[in-house]
Parts: structure tokens; C-alpha cells; sequence
């Protein structure tokens, strides 16, 4: 089957189906050959064979510019990421110390707080001692002048029902000697 296909192919060729001389305006073959030949010619009288060097050329150095451009912004990207890499690293070490920093401060604080809390509970502690040492003094003093009171009360009242008036008198006239005798 492939043999058959070949041979149609080669006896369909257009090297075959002119037909007379190849040197004659009739052979289609010779006249493309002229077009191509002319076709290259007026091509190379206006020279754009030149032209389209000159433009290939011009795009060449064009697309050269634009790599050197995205090469120069690529590597100030990088120095760019680089320097922003940089800061982040520094804004994450000065976090990190500032967190350290309030850390220290808290426990610091806490530690004075607690400090000052004993110191106010020394002195709490101290004023009411002192509350109750003063409240002590007042009670015994309280008892001490009931005490006396009583004492003087129970004293007059033996005195009273014991004494004449005799014995008061002379009483009255022994104290009065010892005032003179203390005053002199």
C-alpha cells in the first residue's frame, strides 16, 4: 500500500505536469523561476534584505536593553528584598528585646508590689499592735481608777461608820500639821 502511495505521489508531481520546453514562456515551472528570480531581485534593489537585518538587529538590541533593565531592576529587587529581609530581621530582634525589656519591668514590678504589700501589712500590723497596746493601757488604766474609786468609796464608808467626830478631828488637824510641815 505504501508503494502505491510513493507512485502516485512521484507521477504527481509538478515537475511533471508541464509539459514542452522548461526554456519557454508556456512551462509554468520556467515561468515561476523567472518570478522567484525577479521577486529576489526587486528585493535586493530596495535592499530590504539590509532593511530587515537592520530591523532584526534593532529588535536584537532592543530585546538586549530589556534584558539589561530587568537585570538591573532584578538586582535591585533583590537588594531591595534584601535590605527589607535585613530590617524585618532587625524589627524582630528589637520586638524580641522590647518583649524581654517588659518582662524584666513586669517582674520588677511585681517584685516592688509585693515589697510595698509586706511593708503596708508590717505597718498595718504595727499600728494595730499599737491599737491595741494603747487600748490595753486605756482598759487598765480604766480598771486602775475604778479600782480606786471603789477603794476610795469602800474606804469612806468604813471611815464614816467607824469615825466620830472626835477621831475625824483629829484626822483633820494631823493632816493639816503635815501640809504646814511639807509646804515649809
Amino acid at each position: 500500500m505504501k508503494k502505491l502511495t510513493a507512485l502516485f505521489a512521484l507521477t504527481a508531481s509538478p515537475a511533471l505536469a508541464a509539459s514542452g520546453p522548461f526554456f519557454s514562456l508556456q512551462n509554468t515551472n520556467f515561468v515561476v523561476l523567472l518570478a522567484f528570480i525577479l521577486f529576489i531581485v526587486v528585493l535586493a534593489y530596495f535592499k530590504v534584505p539590509g532593511m530587515l537585518g537592520g530591523m532584526l538587529d534593532k529588535r536584537a538590541e532592543g530585546i538586549r536593553d530589556e534584558l539589561e533593565k530587568a537585570k538591573a531592576l532584578r538586582e535591585e529587587a533583590q537588594t531591595i528584598l534584601a535590605s527589607y529581609e535585613r530590617k524585618q530581621q532587625e524589627v524582630k530582634d528589637q520586638s524580641a528585646r522590647i518583649v524581654e525589656h517588659a518582662k524584666e519591668e513586669a517582674q520588677n514590678a511585681a517584685k516592688q508590689a509585693k515589697a510595698d504589700l509586706e511593708a503596708s501589712i508590717a505597718r498595718r500590723l504595727q499600728a494595730a499592735q499599737d491599737q491595741i497596746a494603747s487600748a490595753e493601757a486605756g482598759a487598765v488604766r480604766q480598771v486602775r481608777d475604778r479600782a480606786i474609786s471603789v477603794a476610795i468609796a469602800a474606804a469612806a464608808d468604813v471611815i464614816s461608820k467607824k469615825m466620830d467626830a472626835a477621831s475625824g478631828n483629829a484626822l483633820i488637824d494631823d493632816a493639816i500639821k503635815q501640809v504646814e510641815a511639807k509646804l515649809h
